[in-house]
């Protein structure tokens, strides 16, 4: 199928994605159609297929950007050392990341249900994989008798919830800045897991 003229697949390509991302996040991916990501973009319908084979491709090709982007800018990380410091610097990388990208953190949350069964198993897979980074820093942690945790595995998607949380009500402008959240937050983060409570500056 030929392009709409003056389309270009370095752009085009680009702007289907961010079209898609926004519109999956805004209505659900159920209610979008293909015809209607392409009169966003400014394509013919049937150009669109130029870009990804079909809409469930373009769920999962979003949901996997997410994800590699999420590991390897967190792989990306200099190395912080102890372990309590690594888990500081995994609950502000994580509060920051998602932060700057609302509508992929959405929509990797809500429309996993709607990816096919091999799809969502590559997905899960990635998920588990910034899981089990976590999972390992506590793990870290307690055989160095600095944190208290029964359950490593259990303890680390507790705190990636509840970090991720902060997508769900922090805008900008408000009364906290997003330093300021992500103090609170580590605090808070700190007192679930360590063996002594945080110190603070006098």
């Amino acid at each position: 199928m030929a392009r709409t003229q003056g389309s270009h697949s370095d752009i085009t390509g680009p702007r289907v994605r961010d079209t898609a991302l926004r519109l999956f996040a805004r209505h659900g991916y159920a209610a979008v159609s293909m015809r209607q990501i392409a009169r966003e973009v400014g394509v013919q319908a049937g150009a669109l297929y130029n870009y990804t084979p079909d809409k469930q491709s373009l769920l999962f090709d979003l949901l996997k950007g997410h994800m590699d982007d999420l590991l390897a800018a967190h792989a990306a990380q200099p190395d912080a050392g102890a372990p309590l410091a690594e888990l500081e610097q995994f609950a502000r990388f994580h509060i920051r990341f998602h932060h700057d990208r609302p509508d992929a953190v959405f929509i990797s949350y809500m429309e996993l249900r709607n990816l096919t069964p091999e799809n969502f198993e590559v997905i899960e897979g990635l998920r588990r994989s910034y899981e089990d980074r976590l999972e390992a820093i506590l793990r870290r942690g307690v055989e160095a008798g600095v944190f208290d945790v029964a359950e490593p595995k259990i303890a680390a998607m507790a705190v990636i919830a509840m970090l991720t949380g902060v997508n769900t009500w922090f805008r900008e402008g408000g009364r906290l800045s997003l330093p300021e959240v992500e103090e609170i937050y580590w605090d808070m983060v700190h007192r679930a897991v360590a063996t002594s409570p945080p110190q603070h500056p006098a």
